[in-house]
């Protein structure tokens, strides 16, 4: 198994524009699609590690959220253009991911969150206690290119 970097930070931001079904007839999103920005940053995020959904399903694995914490600061209003960072906190026995939506152009803080997921093998439905050596071995393997200077 290959060890993580030490001070490697594994984040990745999306860009989106508020669009007009994720709105009430305030113009202000309905607070459960905010999940559904949280899964678009989360995914991006994965797809740079290299161990994206489809993969995960490939390998015998699936990591559903078993827990969700959000706290709503400044409501997101149609066509508003908002940044949705995403940082893999934890992954050796679960993965735990922490989220800020901002202002594209101010910057200020919208909504923060965080998200757990743990590892189940989909052959038999078991409770991973720690997150199978394919993830962990694709999160080294990021972390050295990012000390290497290979990604931006």
């Amino acid at each position: 198994m290959l060890q993580p970097v030490a001070g490697q930070k594994i984040i990745s931001e999306t860009r989106m524009q508020i669009p007009f079904f994720d709105v009430d007839s305030l113009n202000i999103v309905w607070h459960g699609n905010y999940c559904k920005y949280f899964e678009v940053a989360r995914c991006e995020l994965l797809d740079k590690i290299g161990y994206d959904y489809t993969t995960m399903r490939d390998t015998g694995f699936a990591f559903p959220i078993v827990e969700m914490k959000i706290k709503y600061i400044l409501p997101l209003r149609f066509q508003q253009n908002v940044l949705v960072r995403v940082e893999l906190l934890e992954w050796e026995h679960r993965l735990k991911c922490d989220y800020k939506i901002l202002d594209a152009e101010t910057l200020a803080v919208h909504t923060t969150a965080t998200s757990i997921q743990a590892a189940v093998a989909l052959g038999d439905q078991h409770l991973q206690l720690v997150c199978p050596s394919v993830f962990t071995d694709k999160v080294a393997q990021y972390q050295m290119k990012l000390a290497e200077g290979a990604l931006q």
